[in-house]
């Protein structure tokens, strides 16, 4: 079997950002996935690839056609096999799967045959991209093209976990979680705000423009062209070191806290910046979360919330037909140095509170 070697995602040149969006959704997948506007040759598509083959392998229940996670929620098959002592694990590779630009609902959520469904169960759905998409990268190129509907049945799948199927009073469900990414060329079309909001993060990406950068990009290509396996070798070690910082970083999430004084912050600037749905504090919250895990903390800080904004709240904005989403950065700058003056004063006081009991104290052993 000949070895095909994707393109390594640590060689990707530049684009810092929106590597940065891939890897916290990796870390944390309930962000709600990232959309990625830009031209083509970009490297998108590639980024996107690459992260697939860059994250580890996943434990998934032997022949199951959703990946079930055998520690996690299970289809009914995979919890009749699981009662009878009889669930068989194997490792897998993430990989990535594409939605086609022309999909119907019925090849996304799959097919069901009623009558076999009353007597069987979820044994009588024909799996679709979502069950083949759980526990992966559902990829959508031209996200802007794709019918409306299809992308809500994407995003309402993306955001509870589950694909659910209903026909004539039958309801079969089956797990259906993944790492949503899409792309599109804004030259081609823009999102509906709705639809905007539904994803997590949001990154614009422009052509490099700079020199070297390009020139870069050109001796990286050719070399990876000409001998995929060296090229690959090239990148294995940082490779291997971003995989361990994502798995550390999973790892460490669920022990990351935010306080009270950061998470009013948050809604404070939401509501500032006239963003109406809560769907954008939680995502700063859990980006900001993602961001601390992976610079190995426990503790999120103002710069992790000012980063998370920055990804999370341009394409939720009020703006204008036609107008490309983007943030009001010199609003959001003045609000981060208001809160830190307010809290270098408050931090001021509390000091000045303690070096006056410290003196009372030492007073009160004088006497």
């Amino acid at each position: 079997m000949i070895m095909q070697y994707i393109y390594p995602f640590t060689a990707i040149v530049g684009q810092e950002k929106m590597k940065k969006a891939l890897i916290l959704n990796a870390i944390n997948p309930k962000i709600g996935g990232v959309l990625i506007r830009g031209e083509k040759g970009t490297a998108k598509s590639t980024a996107v690839r690459a992260l697939a083959d860059l994250l580890p392998e996943i434990e998934v229940v032997e022949n199951c056609p959703f990946n079930c996670d055998p520690n996690g929620d299970l289809c009914d098959i995979c919890k009749e096999k699981k009662e009878r002592g009889e669930l068989r694990t194997i490792k897998k590779k993430m990989k990535v799967v594409n939605l086609p630009i022309g999909a119907t609902e019925d090849r996304v959520i799959g097919t069901l045959d009623i009558e076999k469904a009353i007597k069987e169960g979820i044994k009588a759905l024909e799996p679709g991209i979502l069950a083949e998409a759980n526990r992966n990268i559902l990829y959508i190129d031209e996200v802007n093209l794709l019918d409306d509907h299809i992308i809500d049945v994407l995003l309402d799948a993306a955001a509870m976990g589950w694909n659910i199927i209903e026909r004539e009073g039958v309801k079969i469900k089956h797990p259906s979680r993944f790492i949503l990414v899409g792309t599109m060329n804004p030259e081609e079309g823009e999102l509906r705000p709705q639809i905007l909001d539904r994803f997590g993060l949001m990154v614009d990406v422009e052509g490099l423009n700079d020199v070297k950068e390009r020139v870069e990009v050109i001796k990286r290509v050719e070399e990876f062209n000409e001998n995929p396996e060296a090229f690959y070798k090239k990148f294995e070690e940082e490779q291997n070191k971003l995989r361990d910082r994502i798995i550390k970083a999973r790892e460490l999430l669920k022990d990351v806290e935010i306080s009270d004084d950061l998470l009013e912050f948050i809604s404070k600037v939401c509501i500032e910046l006239g963003i109406q749905t809560n769907r954008a504090d939680i995502t700063v919250v859990r980006t900001a979360k993602a961001l601390s895990a992976y610079n190995g903390r426990t503790e999120v800080i103002l710069e992790d919330v000012k980063e998370a904004m920055e990804l999370a709240l341009p394409h939720r904005m009020r703006r204008k037909p036609f107008e490309p989403p983007q943030l009001n950065k010199e609003k959001l700058e003045q609000m981060i140095n208001e809160f830190k003056q307010e809290n270098d004063k408050n931090e001021n006081e509390n000091k000045e509170k303690e070096d006056q009991k410290d003196d009372d104290v030492k007073k009160n052993m004088m006497k």
